[in-house]
């Protein structure tokens, strides 16, 4: 299937991600298009050419839409990292203890990057081809995830809950965890994304060593 008939049949592109935003069609289609050419070859090795191709589209086509190919790995970069942040701050801000809220943010997370490898992979993973300003950008909302989490561990520690000696490197760990699933996630695999989800949020209450 390629880019056009993928964003035909699924509205919000890949696996559901929100391309909805992304218009006219054209646009979103070349950039799913971008997202599986980036997932599969790398940013560096793909081509305009290569992307618009997917797209079923001609190159000249694509610089309607966006000056250059990194301005495309930024949007894609900006909607996935804001989507991240989206999941984290929600877990962060809900109900329950820190223990729960752990437990769901890190759920949440995971299956998030499993449902979405392809996309994730290409979000977390082309960090360092943006521009100085784009990648300025980008970091700026990593770090706001990392608060967000870091906020939980914190309350969990002030309130007894947890076990955490450094929140700063527990809080990189679990969210180094939970990112690394979209470079190895196989939707053919033994275990769904909510499995994955499931174990990844015990394996994290027992890394802080949370009080049950």
């Amino acid at each position: 299937m390629n880019a056009a008939d993928a964003a035909e049949e699924t509205p919000g592109g890949e696996d559901d991600m929100p391309w909805g935003e992304v218009t006219p069609e054209a646009a979103r289609r070349l950039l799913v298009a971008a997202v599986e050419a980036f997932a599969e070859r790398g940013y560096h090795a793909t081509t305009t050419r290569d992307i618009a191709g997917r797209a079923g589209m001609s190159p000249a086509a694509l610089y309607i839409h966006y000056k250059t190919k990194e301005e495309l790995l930024h949007r894609i970069s900006r909607i996935g990292h804001d989507k991240a942040l989206e999941i984290l701050r929600a877990a962060a801000d809900g109900d329950g203890t820190a223990g729960e809220r752990l437990a769901d943010a890190v759920r949440s997370f995971v299956r998030w990057h499993a449902e979405r490898h392809t996309t994730a992979r290409v979000v977390q993973y082309e960090l360092d081809a943006l521009g100085p300003e784009h990648r300025t950008e980008i970091v700026a909302l990593r770090r706001e995830s990392d608060a967000a989490v870091r906020g939980i561990i914190d309350e969990g520690v002030a309130a007894g809950e947890f076990d955490v000696p450094d929140v700063a490197g527990t809080t990189v760990a679990v969210l180094s965890l939970c990112i690394d699933v979209s470079r190895w996630f196989n939707a053919q695999g033994r275990r769904t994304p909510d499995e994955v989800g499931a174990l990844y949020a015990d394996l994290v209450l027992r890394m802080v060593g949370a009080q049950k």
